[in-house]
């Protein structure tokens, strides 16, 4: 995970919170969480991006249409983040 942008990041976390989403529902959750436009030329190059460190699967659900699910390795890369995180950052004030 050390190696991806913030972005990258961002849509694996984005993936990971919803059931096999297609990429523009990806894109409409992150144009909310950035209040601006995620261009096709920026998303999905990313996304490919995801799928070829094996974080991320590519599914087809039609001809036009893909869905993206987390792989395990992909879980393990976000728990070891949530680990490496909780290192350094308490939320719960203990």
């Amino acid at each position: 995970m050390y190696d991806l942008t913030g972005f990258q990041r961002d849509l694996l976390y984005t993936i990971a919170g919803q059931d096999d989403p297609h990429g523009l529902a990806v894109k409409d959750e992150l144009e909310e969480y950035y209040e601006k436009e995620i261009h096709h030329g920026r998303l999905y190059p990313n996304l490919d991006t995801l799928v070829d460190k094996g974080l991320v699967e590519k599914g087809q659900e039609d001809r036009r249409t893909n869905f993206y699910s987390v792989t395990r390795r992909g879980t393990r890369e976000i728990e070891a983040r949530r680990e490496w995180e909780n290192q350094y950052v308490d939320l719960d004030g203990s």
